[in-house]
């Protein structure tokens, strides 16, 4: 055997030896010392185990540990990983054009109306909305005629009545009580039989046999705007609703208005169909409070005293 044989023998002997004798070190530390080659040194600001994770997990793969670390090693960095937070990943996102709500707020030039009325409401709606739902009506023509267009919501709706308004008008005579009360068979069946007024011959018999009630009515009352409107004491009443659900359909008032009206011999005046007449005559201010129309129809409601009581001495309706 060589000498350089026996001196390499010889110097592995020793290693062993002195591994043997060294004291037995911490199961963690040793191990941490294979994957972490870098000394942890004691200073003044703890280690978090995000940042030992984030460390090893970055010199893990070090080519040159690669001969230290074993299969106990891989699991310990595992659980390190584990231990700390997840790391971030960027994910792309695609961009895509999406639509913008629309803001709540009232934009430039454009008014503030109910919430009923929406961009896609038809222009006739809206006028009406705008010049007339609301606002107090005395004259008995045109009491009349928003009695019986009212009348007519059993069959349509305000924007279909609103569209024929200058036909009806031309059809009843300017919805004169005294003249349509005249009317007679061959009248009431020419009428019925225009298709542009969609009306049927009960509906028009309907609007005559009412413009008779309001003779009777005038000749004891002195006129139809006096008993009408005698049933609210000539005032228009302040419902402050804040939204539309809060819109009654019928009140205690218009059931009395109804159950009078039909005992004196009007027809389709029922509770619900009442408060809508009312609503259109101006008897009641059901816009609701955010509505620039609110605050029109209560000045001309003629209530001075009005701006005596504070807007908290009113109801309101949620």
């Amino acid at each position: 055997m060589s000498k350089g044989n026996v001196r390499r023998l010889f110097l592995e002997k020793n290693r062993s030896i002195k591994e043997q004798e060294k004291p037995n070190q911490g199961f963690l530390s040793r191990n941490l010392k294979k994957i972490y080659p870098l000394s942890l040194q004691k200073s003044t600001s703890s280690l978090s185990l995000s940042s030992l994770s984030l460390s090893l997990s970055q010199n893990s793969n070090d080519s040159s540990l690669k001969d230290y670390i074993t299969p106990l090693d891989r699991q310990i960095a595992l659980s390190l990983r584990l231990i700390g937070p997840p790391e971030r990943r960027e994910v792309p996102v695609a961009i895509t054009n999406v639509p913008q709500q629309p803001s709540p707020d009232v934009g430039d030039g454009e008014l503030k109306r109910c919430n009923w009325i929406t961009k896609n409401s038809d222009k006739f709606y809206v006028q009406f909305h705008d010049e007339c739902w609301g606002v107090p009506v005395y004259e008995d023509n045109q009491l009349f005629e928003l009695l019986a267009m009212s009348g007519m919501l059993m069959d349509c709706n305000w924007t279909e009545i609103l569209k024929r308004k200058e036909l009806l008008r031309d059809a009843f005579s300017g919805f004169d009580p005294n003249t349509v009360a005249q009317m007679g068979e061959k009248e009431i069946t020419e009428t019925a039989s225009n298709k542009a007024l969609m009306l049927a011959e009960s509906r028009v018999r309907c609007i005559v046999d009412n413009a008779k009630c309001i003779q009777k009515i005038v000749r004891q009352f002195g006129s139809f705007s006096s008993y009408i409107w005698g049933y609210v004491n000539h005032k228009p009443m302040i419902i402050r609703c804040r939204y539309p659900r809060s819109v009654p359909l019928r009140t205690p008032k218009s059931e009395a208005i109804s159950r009078d009206l039909i005992k004196r011999g009007f027809r389709l005046v029922g509770p619900v169909i009442v408060y809508s007449f009312m609503q259109a005559a101006g008897m009641t201010n059901d816009h609701l409070i955010d509505c620039f129309r609110y605050r029109e129809c209560l000045n001309l409601a003629h209530r001075p005293y009005m701006d005596t009581i504070p807007d908290i001495n009113i109801n309101v309706l949620y």
